[in-house]
């Protein structure tokens, strides 16, 4: 999955982060704290505070422990909560090979999740059983609802979040 985007649910203005495949057939919207959003929007702008921010601080903790975030996975939903895993793996030298106990898989909210890897530009993935489970939206369902949701997608920008941040 690819982040798709922020934006804020019209109904009660919660922030929402966007996942969507690369064939941009699937999208799944994960509602989201406005903490994480801002977060997650002042990388997308390329903003640097002038000192660390949490999910900032965090990624140099696991750069100097000598690991790099392999890949963030959303792999659980329950009663509409997602659940995410922050998969580590050691930095290997040249000729190191590693094994399968040597990830870290550590439990994380799905917000936070996603503010580490764009910062470390890791991949997302997100279970089958969730993409089944979650209220996600297929373009193959309905074509209307689905063109209003790209549309929605396609103009939604990290500036057009900031406004409404902003506000609260």
């Amino acid at each position: 999955m690819e982040l798709g985007g922020l934006g804020f649910d019209p109904r009660n203005m919660s922030p929402i982060v966007l996942l969507r495949d690369k064939e941009e057939r699937n999208f799944l919207p994960i509602w989201i704290g406005m903490f994480e959003a801002a977060a997650i929007a002042m990388e997308l702008q390329e903003f640097k505070p002038p000192r660390p921010m949490t999910h900032d601080l965090l990624r140099m903790v696991i750069e100097e422990v000598g690991a790099k975030v392999s890949r963030i996975v959303i792999n659980d939903v329950k009663d509409d909560t997602f659940y995410a895993l922050i998969e580590l793996q050691p930095m290997l030298e040249e000729g190191e090979t590693m094994e399968p106990e040597d990830i870290i898989s550590i439990d994380a909210r799905p917000s936070d999740a996603v503010a580490l890897a764009v910062r470390t530009k890791a991949p997302i993935f997100v279970a089958e059983n969730v993409m089944i489970k979650a209220k996600m939206v297929n373009t193959e369902k309905d074509e209307e609802e689905t063109k209003k949701f790209k549309d929605w997608v396609s103009n939604v920008k990290p500036e057009d979040f900031q406004k409404y941040f902003d506000k609260h």
